[in-house]
C-alpha cells in the first residue's frame, strides 16, 4: 500500500490506533475498542515502525490513554510511570530537568545543553524545559534509556524524551474537554481536524489552564503583593497541516504557540540557621521560618517567605515541516525523509534571591534576566529495507543562538546583613577586636537600633588605618550589575544507522555519527550604580586588614567581593571560540530463541557538547579566563532479554546497563555563585525491568517496573578539577553516590475497563511510584537528603461506550505524600564547609555547619474532574 493511500485511510498518525493501557516500559495498542496482543506495541526507537519486543534497547513507550489514564501532561508528570526517570524543576519553570540513571543536567545554566535530550515530532529540543507544559493531543511517549548518539539530533548522553503528537486526519472530527479542581484549577482544551480537499488535512488544537498557587507566601518587608506561589497560567495552540501531493509523497508542516505567565517558584526552608536573628530582625519578625531546637530540620511545611516578586514569562513558538518521499526504484525501495524546523524560546523571570522576607537581594522580571534560545534545524535520512538489510544514512545541522541576560538588584537589608554576619564572624574569632557598637556604630535601618546585635560593623568605605579605625561594607541599593551573554553554535553530523538480519534469528546492529561542534561566546559583564569601589578599597588595605584580623582576614575581604559586588568583574569582556569533532555510535547483537524470547548485548558511545559558562563564578576570575568547559562522553554496555510469555499477554523485559561517564559535566551551587566543574568519572551502573499482563479478565491489565541504580562519582583530588578552588566545596563527591540517583525505584498500575452495559463504559486506574532516598544537592551535603517516598494517581471513568462524552475524576498524588524536589543553600546565610581539610578527607564539618536551606517542594495532593467529548 502506497504512502498516501495509507494515511488518508488512517485516522491517526499511531498507525496502529490508540493505546489502552500502559505503564513502566510498555503500553498496549489497540483499536479504539477491544486491547490486544503484546504484538501491536510498536515504537519508532531506531526511526522506524518496529515492536517494542524487536528493538535490542530499552524504551518506555506510553500510549495517549496511558497518558491520559496516569494524568500526565507535561515530562514531569512522566515520571509517575517511568521507573529510573527524575524530573525536578528548581528557581522557576525555566529551569526543569531530566534525570535517566541517575544522570542529568543541572538546568540553572543555558550554556550546558541536556544531558537527556527531548524530541518533539522529530524537531530536536535543545533544552528540558520545552517538554514542561501542555503537549497537546499525544499519539505516544517513548522514553529511550542510555546514550543515544546516532539518531535523535544532537547527540545525548544518557537518554530521549521522544514525543509523538496526534497528526491531521482525513477522517472529519472533534474533541473537546473541561476540567475543575481544588486550588482554583480550571482547564479547557479541545481540537478539530479533517479534510480541507481530497489531499490535504488540518487538525487545529487549543487548551488554556489556570491554578492558584501551592505556597502560601509572608511577603515581610515588600513590596511584593502576591500571597500565593506556584499557581498555573499557560496556553497552546497548535496548528497542522497534512498534505498528500502525490501517492508517494506526504508534507506536515506544524505551527505552535505556548504562553506560561505565572509566579514560581519561592522556595522554604527546611532548616533554619543560626543567621535566624539577624534575618528575622531586618525583616521586623516576618523574614523565616524560626529553628528548630538544636538547628534541627525543620517540620514540612509549605509556607514561604518572599519580600520580591516571583513573576515569569516563558514564550515557546516555532514552526516545522516534515517531508517523506517514496524511492520504489532506489535500491530495491526506499524513503527519503526531510524535517526543518525554526523555533524560538524565551524566559524572563522576577526572584527573590534570598528566599527571606527580609529586602537583601532580587531580580525583577523587565527582560534583563531570563535567556532566549533560537534554533534552525535541517535533517534528512534515506532509508530502506531489503530480505537481510534494514539501512538507514542521513545528516543533521543546527544553528543554535542563545542570549542571556542577569541583572542583580541589592535590598535595603543587605548591608545590613553583611555588617552584622561580619561582625558576629570576626567577633568570634578574634574576641580582642573593637568591633562593637560602642566603638564605631552599627548599620541599621530606619527605626532600628544596634541593641542585641552583639555588635556589627558601621557604615562608610575601607580606610588606609585598617578595621579598627575603618567602617564596614557600604553598597549601593538598587542594580548591582547588568551582564549579558551571547552564545552561537553549529553543529553539523553524519549518521547511519544499520541492521543485518544474519540469520531469521541473528541481528546485527551499526550505528555511526561524526558530529562537528563550533561555539563562540561574547560576554559583557559590568557593575553597576558604584558597587565594586567597596571591593577595589579592601583589596588595597588587604595588608593592613591582614594584620589586625589575621586569620580572619580572607573572610572579610570574600565578603566584600562577592561575585555582584567584585570589582574585577567591571567592564569584563571575554571573547573566545572553539571547534571540535567527535564519534559517537553504537554496536547491538541480538538472537531470538523463539518467537517468545530474544536476548540482546549492545555498546554505545554517547557525547554531549562542550560549552561555556554563561554566569558570574567566585574564583578565577581574571581578564582573560576562560569560561570553556569540555565534552562530555560515556560509553555503555547492555545485556538484556525480552520475553512474550502465555499466549502474547505478559511482557517481562530486563536489562543489566553500565555507563562510564567522563567530564561529567556538573553545574553546582557553590553558596555564592554557579559553576561549571568537569568531574573526571560517573559510573551508572544497574537493572531495568518491565512487566505487563493482560489478564484473562476482560479489560483488567496489570504493568510494572523496576529499576536499581547504583551511580557513583569517581575517586578525584582538587587537582584533577580546572579550578582546583573548587574543590573544598566539592569535596563530599568522590566515591559518593550522585545526586538525584535513588538505589531503587519502581513502578505498578492496574487499570480497568470494560462495558457496563446500555451503551455505557467505566473503569478505573491506579498508578504508583516507590522512589528510594536520594540526596538533592549537587554538593551532597547531608541536610539536603529526600527520604524515600511513594506517590499514587487515580482516575474513575464513565461514559458512552463510542466515547462521545466521558466523566472522569481524577487526583495526582492521592495520598498527599510530603517530598521536596532540590534542596539548596540559603543565600548567605551561614556555612557548611571549613576552610581545612577535616579528619575524614572532605571539608564538611558537621558540628560547624551553620547554613540555612531551603527548598523547591513537590506538588500537593490535587484533585478534580474532567468532562470529555468526541465526535
Amino acid at each position: 500500500m502506497r504512502l498516501a493511500h495509507l494515511l488518508r485511510t488512517t485516522v491517526s498518525s499511531a498507525a496502529v490506533g490508540a493505546c489502552a493501557f500502559g505503564l513502566a516500559g510498555v503500553a498496549a495498542a489497540q483499536d479504539q475498542q477491544t486491547p490486544t496482543t503484546i504484538d501491536d506495541i510498536v515504537v519508532t526507537a531506531q526511526k522506524r515502525e518496529q515492536n517494542l519486543q524487536d528493538v535490542p534497547i530499552v524504551v518506555t513507550s506510553l500510549s495517549a490513554e496511558a497518558l491520559n489514564s496516569a494524568g500526565v501532561r507535561d515530562i514531569k508528570d512522566l515520571q509517575i510511570i517511568t521507573p529510573g526517570l527524575v524530573v525536578t524543576s528548581n528557581s522557576s519553570e525555566a529551569a526543569t530537568t531530566a534525570r535517566i540513571r541517575g544522570v542529568g543536567t543541572v538546568g540553572d545554566n543555558p550554556g550546558l545543553e541536556s544531558s537527556v535530550g527531548v524530541v518533539i515530532d522529530g524537531v530536536y529540543r535543545s533544552r528540558n524545559s520545552v517538554g514542561f507544559g501542555d503537549l497537546g493531543e499525544l499519539s505516544r511517549i517513548e522514553v529511550l534509556k542510555g546514550p543515544q548518539g546516532t539518531l535523535f539530533g544532537k547527540n545525548t548522553s544518557a537518554g530521549v524524551i521522544n514525543i509523538i503528537t496526534e497528526a491531521p486526519s482525513f477522517t472529519p472530527g472533534f474533541n473537546g474537554e473541561l476540567t475543575g479542581g481544588n486550588y482554583g484549577a480550571m482547564g479547557v482544551g479541545g481540537s478539530v481536524t479533517g479534510p480541507l480537499s481530497d489531499s490535504l488535512a488540518f487538525r487545529l488544537y487549543a487548551g488554556r489552564r489556570l491554578r492558584n498557587g501551592f505556597y502560601s507566601v509572608d511577603t515581610g518587608d515588600g513590596p511584593r503583593a502576591e500571597t500565593d506561589d506556584s499557581n498555573q497560567d499557560f496556553g497552546t495552540v497548535r496548528g497542522q497541516l497534512l498534505w498528500l501531493p502525490s501517492d508517494s509523497t506526504s508534507v506536515r508542516v506544524i505551527a505552535d504557540y505556548s504562553r506560561r505567565d505565572e509566579h514560581c517558584c519561592t522556595g522554604v526552608q527546611v532548616r533554619t540557621g543560626p543567621t535566624y536573628p539577624f534575618i528575622d530582625a531586618l525583616s521586623a519578625g516576618m523574614g523565616q521560618r524560626p529553628p528548630a531546637a538544636g538547628f534541627g530540620q525543620l517540620p514540612y511545611s509549605r509556607q514561604a517567605f518572599a519580600n520580591r516578586a516571583s513573576d515569569q514569562e516563558v514564550e515557546d513558538k516555532g514552526v516545522s515541516v516534515e517531508m517523506n518521499v517514496d524511492l520504489p526504484s532506489l535500491l530495491g525501495g526506499a524513503q527519503l525523509t526531510s524535517i526543518t524546523s525554526a523555533r524560538r524560546w524565551t524566559s524572563s523571570n522576577g526572584q527573590d534571591s534570598d528566599y527571606t522576607g527580609a529586602d537583601i537581594a532580587y531580580r525583577i522580571n523587565d527582560g534583563n534576566f531570563g535567556y532566549d534560545v533560537d534554533n534552525l534545524t535541517q535533517e534528512f535520512r534515506l532509508a530502506g529495507k531489503t530480505d537481510t538489510l534494514d539501512w538507514l544514512v542521513g545528516a543533521f545541522a543546527t544553528r543554535e543562538d542563545i542570549d542571556r541576560g542577569d541583572a542583580f538588584y541589592l535590598g535595603a537589608d543587605y548591608s545590613p546583613l553583611l555588617s552584622l554576619l561580619l561582625s558576629s564572624s570576626l567577633n568570634a574569632a578574634n574576641p580582642a577586636l573593637p568591633v562593637s557598637p560602642a566603638t564605631i556604630g552599627c548599620y541599621t535601618r530606619p527605626g532600628q537600633t544596634a541593641a542585641g546585635f552583639g555588635g556589627c560593623l558601621a557604615t562608610g568605605g575601607m580606610a588606609p588605618a585598617g578595621p579598627t579605625a575603618a567602617t564596614g561594607p557600604s553598597f549601593t541599593i538598587g542594580q548591582t550589575f547588568e551582564d549579558d551573554y551571547q552564545q552561537k553554535s553549529t553543529s553539523i553530523a553524519a549518521f547511519t544507522n544499520n541492521t543485518w538480519h544474519v540469520t531469521d534469528r541473528f541481528d546485527v546492529t551499526l550505528g555511526l555519527r561524526y558530529t562537528i561542534d563550533d561555539k563562540s561566546v561574547d560576554v559583557t559583564q559590568r557593575n553597576t550604580n558604584g558597587n565594586g569601589a567597596t571591593c577595589s578599597a579592601a583589596l588595597a588595605n588587604a595588608g593592613a586588614i591582614a594584620a589586625v584580623l589575621g586569620a580572619s582576614a580572607p573572610t572579610l575581604l570574600a565578603r566584600f567581593c562577592l561575585p555582584w559586588t567584585n570589582a574585577a568583574y567591571n567592564n569584563r569582556h571575554v571573547a573566545e571560540s572553539f571547534d571540535d569533532g567527535e564519534l559517537s555510535g553504537t554496536l547491538k547483537v541480538a538472537y531470538r530463541f523463539s518467537p517468545e524470547l530474544m536476548v540482546y548485548a549492545s555498546g554505545a558511545r554517547g557525547y554531549k557538547s562542550f560549552g561555556y559558562n554563561l554566569d558570574r563564578v567566585q574564583t578565577g576570575i581574571t581578564p582573560n579566563a576562560s569560561l570553556l568547559f569540555p565534552s562530555e562522553v560515556v560509553d555503555s554496555y547492555e545485556f538484556g532479554f525480552k520475553s512474550t510469555l502465555f499466549n502474547r499477554t505478559v511482557l517481562l523485559n530486563a536489562t543489566y546497563f553500565d555507563q562510564t561517564f567522563e567530564d561529567f559535566q556538573l553545574n553546582t551551587f557553590l553558596g555564592t555563585s554557579f559553576v561549571v566543574e568537569s568531574i573526571p568519572e560517573l559510573t551508572s551502573k544497574g537493572v531495568d525491568a518491565d512487566f505487563m499482563w493482560f489478564t484473562p479478565v476482560e479489560g483488567l491489565s496489570l504493568q510494572g517496573g523496576l529499576t536499581y541504580i547504583d551511580a557513583r562519582y569517581g575517586q578525584f583530588t582538587a587537582a584533577d578539577l580546572a579550578n582546583p578552588a573548587n574543590y573544598p566545596q566539592l569535596s563530599l563527591l568522590p566515591g559518593s553516590r550522585a545526586s538525584f540517583s535513588p538505589e531503587w525505584s519502581g513502578t505498578a498500575s492496574i487499570n480497568f475497563n470494560r462495558s457496563l452495559g446500555d451503551g455505557l463504559r467505566g473503569g478505573f486506574s491506579l498508578a504508583a511510584k516507590y522512589t528510594g532516598a536520594y540526596n538533592t544537592g549537587s554538593d551532597l551535603l547531608p541536610f539536603k537528603v529526600q527520604d524515600a517516598f511513594a506517590t499514587m494517581n487515580g482516575r474513575i471513568v464513565i461514559g458512552t461506550e463510542d466515547e462521545r462524552w466521558t466523566l472522569e475524576f481524577w487526583a495526582q498524588n492521592l495520598t498527599d505524600e510530603e517530598y521536596v524536589q532540590v534542596i539548596y543553600n540559603g543565600f548567605l546565610q551561614g556555612n557548611a564547609f571549613a576552610s581545612t581539610v577535616q579528619p575524614d578527607g572532605t571539608y564538611y564539618n558537621p558540628a560547624a555547619d551553620t547554613q540555612t536551606y531551603d527548598a523547591f517542594l513537590g506538588q500537593p495532593r490535587t484533585f478534580g474532574a474532567t468532562l470529555r467529548v468526541q465526535y
